[in-house]
């Protein structure tokens, strides 16, 4: 699964005069973990025989692609968090799609309006909670700011993007001064200074640190079904709330795809963003790190066990992406981390 740098030139020259029926391969550039897209990536390939090669980047990815122009073989780009997908569209790296079997399968509040990008799998930022100490079953965001809390909250740094995109989705629902308000309100109960991740949030919940924190519903399962010892300690002390906003629905973030630019197989990109949308797509995808699927009805079994059904927020991600900024600025101005 390795595309090993540019494709040599007389590779292109021969793709170009054997013209659009050659297509058999794309290039998928992704940040993901290999072994959290590999497994789709082949059932793909099975299913249609077109081979995908694949470039996994930690960092960068959207530089490189930027960096290699109209010469790069990136076809389609994956990346984690919707701030990285809108941000890949305004560096100019990725290009609109009309496709109906993409649009049919993706809500229109988890895609670009333009086209630019759809979201493959959900991730949901909930309250993690000690079972031993706290009763209630279900939260609203807006009571972290409640005084009942206050000396019993632990949560990793405002500025992790995890919590910059819960901000954002706060900034879109309540404005940006009742925002702020409530921010000030997190953080007059926290038990701690923001730190870890948030495995540790659970690690604190276990120790009495804190009773409550924020995290996302994956590092449960993670927790609690890996092979260390003392994560698994951590994963069976606590319970994931159901956690909404007052009147909406849970904060999800996304992993998501976009065609790039200057995609040499466009055809096949498309073919592939909507074979992962697609119910054996979703299938695959949605149980490989305890992800949701994009819409209700399909996959999700073994996340569902973990930390139960959700009902994701109506606000479209897109929105949510743009007050990132102001998301950012606010936990820097309220001195969430100091």
């Amino acid at each position: 699964m390795t595309l090993h740098g540019l494709i040599p030139p007389l590779l292109l020259a021969t793709a170009a005069l054997a013209g659009p029926a050659v297509a058999a391969e794309v290039n998928v550039y992704t940040s993901r973990e290999p072994a959290l897209i590999k497994p789709v990536l082949d059932a793909f390939s099975k299913e249609t025989g077109v081979k995908v090669n694949a470039v996994f980047l930690t960092n960068g990815l959207e530089e490189r692609v930027k960096a290699e122009g109209q010469n790069s073989p990136a076809d389609v780009i994956v990346l984690v968090d919707v701030a990285k997908l809108a941000g890949a569209a305004e560096m100019g790296i990725t290009q609109p799609v009309n496709d109906p079997a993409i649009s049919a399968n993706v809500p229109a509040t988890l895609r670009d309006p333009a086209g630019h990008w759809v979201a493959t799998t959900l991730r949901s930022r909930v309250v993690y909670a000690s079972k031993d100490r706290v009763k209630q079953d279900a939260i609203t965001y807006e009571e972290l700011a409640d005084p009942r809390w206050k000396g019993k909250i632990c949560i990793r740094s405002g500025q992790h993007p995890y919590n910059v995109s819960l901000f954002s989705a706060a900034v879109s629902r309540m404005g940006p001064e009742k925002a702020a308000e409530w921010v000030k309100g997190v953080k007059a109960n926290l038990a701690k200074k923001p730190s870890g991740g948030d495995r540790d949030v659970a690690k604190d919940i276990l120790a009495g640190v804190c009773d409550i924190g924020v995290g996302n519903t994956y590092y449960v399962g993670l927790m609690r079904n890996g092979t260390n010892a003392s994560e698994k300690q951590w994963g069976q002390a606590i319970k994931v709330l159901d956690s909404r906003f007052a009147g909406g629905g849970t904060h999800v973030n996304v992993s998501g795809a976009a065609v790039a630019r200057f995609s040499p197989n466009k055809d096949a990109a498309v073919k592939l963003i909507a074979f992962m949308t697609s119910d054996a797509g979703q299938r695959i995808l949605a149980d490989l790190n305890y992800e949701y699927p994009i819409r209700k009805g399909v996959g999700g079994a073994e996340t569902e066990k973990v930390a139960g059904p959700i009902n994701p927020d109506t606000l479209a991600l897109a929105d949510v992406a743009k007050n990132r900024k102001a998301a950012s600025e606010m936990v820097d101005q309220v001195g969430f981390d100091n």
